[in-house]
């Protein structure tokens, strides 16, 4: 892929993704505005590529709704899911109106490293999404390192874990002290022995909107 590259398709972003990618998004709905005042960044989500062996690309976050199906669980459930990747993006797109931008991991994940993702993904797994109160709550928290119970968890904390996990962050800092703007490039994100390329602008086609609830 070229260097001087700012944009991709939607098919050939999932067929570039690989396990530990981020997949970030940014919306218009008073609630997408509200989370990016309040922690001062450019986009209100974040989630994680799961690419292993010959099962189909994944995402892996949380969010509030359950209209897709968690493939770890094979239901429907809110809070922290692993989705199939294309089907979340064009969700995000089609039902919540976000715009989603890839950045891209270098050196690819170890075997080491793939076996914490799964680690990770059936340990937190169906966590329940806080309400906006309750995020915004445990933000604060972290912002002073102060960490927050285990009980709930929002997409940049599941981000923050698994990365934490593959030793891809240090745990200096809390998994509550991240925000989905820490993972965009104008932060400062101390990875260890890896780094983030640039966001890729993921065209993403349009749809028919489905009648189905905004809530994340």
């Amino acid at each position: 892929m070229s260097a001087r590259r700012t944009a991709l398709d939607l098919a050939e972003a999932v067929d570039l993704s690989r396990t530990g990618d981020l997949w970030l998004f940014r919306g218009s709905a008073a609630a997408d505005q509200a989370i990016r005042v309040l922690t001062n960044a450019p986009v209100n989500h974040v989630g994680m590529a799961v690419v292993i062996d010959d099962m189909p690309p994944m995402m892996w976050h949380a969010e509030l709704g359950r209209g897709l199906v968690d493939l770890w669980t094979g239901g429907h459930h809110r809070g922290v899911q692993l989705h199939d990747l294309g089907d979340a993006v064009r969700r995000w797109h089609d039902v919540y109106s976000q715009r989603a931008w890839l950045r891209q991991l270098t050196p690819e994940v170890t075997a080491e490293q793939e076996a914490a993702v799964l680690s990770t993904i059936a340990r937190l797994d169906g966590t329940p999404f806080p309400q906006t109160a309750s995020l915004l709550g445990r933000w604060a928290r972290g912002r002073v390192r102060r960490a927050a119970g285990v009980e709930e968890t929002y997409c940049a904390e599941v981000v923050a874990a698994t990365y934490q996990a593959m030793g891809l962050l240090g745990d200096e800092r809390p998994t509550n002290y991240y925000d989905p703007g820490r993972f965009w490039s104008g932060d400062e994100l101390e990875l260890r022995g890896a780094e983030l390329g640039a966001e890729l602008d993921v065209r993403v086609p349009s749809a028919t909107r489905q009648s189905t609830s905004r809530s994340r």
